[in-house]
C-alpha cells in the first residue's frame, strides 16, 4: 500500500475512463494514474509529476464570486481520464486537501505543506485548484521547497483577467499575489510576478497602482497577439531560475471557458495560451503549476474542464 501524505484529508480515489485495451498503444490517463507513494523514490531522469487537489471555494465566496469551484478537481480528474496518454513522465495522484467551512487559512496551509513535501521529493507538482485562493496555498509549498530555500530565484507566471492583488483584512480568491508580495518582502527576496490577460476594465486603478508600486510585468488581453506574449514570456523566464505557473481560466473567453466564476468579455484567445504552456514546458524551469476557478455548476457541456484538462496535459508532454 502506498504511504498518503499526512497533510491530505482524502486520498486519491479510482479514475475512470474509456477502455480501449490494456496494451501501451491503447493508454489513456486513466490507466496510467497511479497513487501516490510518499515513501516512494522519484526518477530524476523523467521528473515524475504528482497531481493534488484543493477543494476550495470559501475565498470565492469571500471575494463576493459565484461559489462551486470546490468540486473542481474532481470535474479536472473526470476530463483527464479520457485523454489519451502520450506522456514520457509517470503520474500520481495525492488525493484532495478538502477546505471545511471557513476554514480556508489552515487547508492552504496543509496543501502548502504537502506541495512542499512532493517537491522535495522529485516531482513536478500540479494542483487542482479551487478558487484562485489556491495559488497562495500553491506558492506557501513553492516557497517552502528546498528548490527555492536554496536561493534558486522564482518567478510566478499567473495567467488570469485580474491581478489579484486586493488589500483584503481576510484573505480571499483576490488576495494571493498580495500575499506573496508580503512573504517574499519578508523573506528577504524579490517579488518577480508577471501576468498575461489582464482586463482593465475588471482592474480597479487601485490594483494598477498597487502593481507598478510592486513592480509587476503584465500584458492587457487586447495586447495579446501570439508573437507578444511569446516574447513577453521569453522575457519573464531570462530573469528567474524556477516558475510557478497558474492558470485562472477566466483568462480565457466567455465561449471557451464558460464554467468559472467571473466569465470574460473579452479574453485571450486559446491558442496562445496553449503557446503559453508550450514555451513552459520546454523552458525546463517549471517547477510547479496550478488551474484554478473552474465551476462545474456553470459548465457548459464540460467545456471548460476539457479545456482545462488539455492545457494540463500540454504542460506535462
Amino acid at each position: 500500500m502506498p504511504a498518503f501524505l499526512p497533510a491530505v484529508d482524502v486520498p486519491p480515489q479510482p479514475w475512470t475512463g474509456r477502455f480501449d485495451g490494456d496494451g501501451a498503444e491503447h493508454l489513456r490517463w486513466w490507466q496510467a494514474v497511479e497513487a501516490y507513494d510518499a515513501g516512494g523514490a522519484a526518477d530524476p531522469e523523467t521528473k515524475p509529476a504528482a497531481l493534488l487537489g484543493f477543494c476550495s471555494d470559501e475565498g470565492v465566496r469571500r471575494n463576493k464570486g459565484r461559489t462551486g469551484a470546490a468540486a473542481a478537481p474532481a470535474a479536472l480528474r473526470a476530463a483527464l481520464g479520457p485523454l489519451a496518454f502520450h506522456l514520457d513522465r509517470a503520474i500520481t495522484d495525492a488525493g484532495d486537501v478538502v477546505v471545511a467551512g471557513t476554514g480556508l487559512e489552515a487547508g492552504q496551509e496543509r496543501a502548502g505543506r504537502a506541495v512542499s513535501a512532493m517537491l522535495d521529493a522529485g516531482r513536478l507538482t500540479v494542483v487542482l485548484g479551487g478558487g484562485h485562493e489556491t495559488a497562495y496555498a500553491s506558492y506557501s509549498g513553492v516557497a517552502g521547497s528546498a528548490a527555492v530555500q536554496a536561493g534558486r530565484r522564482l518567478g510566478v507566471l499567473n495567467l488570469d483577467a485580474h491581478f489579484d492583488l486586493r488589500d483584503e483584512p481576510v484573505p480571499s480568491s483576490g488576495t494571493p499575489f498580495l500575499q506573496m508580495a508580503r512573504a517574499e518582502a519578508a523573506a528577504g527576496r524579490d517579488f518577480r510576478y508577471a501576468v498575461v490577460g489582464i482586463s482593465e476594465p475588471n482592474n480597479t486603478r487601485a490594483l494598477f497602482h498597487t502593481a507598478q508600486k510592486l513592480g509587476v510585468r503584465y500584458l492587457l488581453d487586447e495586447d495579446c497577439g501570439e508573437e507578444r506574449v511569446r516574447g513577453f514570456v521569453a522575457g519573464f523566464l531570462a530573469d528567474i531560475d524556477v516558475l510557478y505557473l497558474t492558470i485562472d481560466l477566466d483568462v480565457l473567453p466567455a465561449a471557451v471557458a464558460p464554467g468559472v466564476s467571473a466569465p470574460a468579455a473579452y479574453g485571450v484567445p486559446l491558442p496562445v495560451i496553449s503557446a503559453v504552456c508550450r514555451q513552459v514546458a520546454r523552458s525546463g524551469k517549471l517547477l510547479h503549476l496550478d488551474v484554478a476557478e473552474l465551476n462545474p455548476a456553470f459548465d457548459i457541456d464540460g467545456r471548460t474542464a476539457k479545456v482545462a484538462a488539455r492545457l494540463i496535459n500540454t504542460l506535462l508532454r
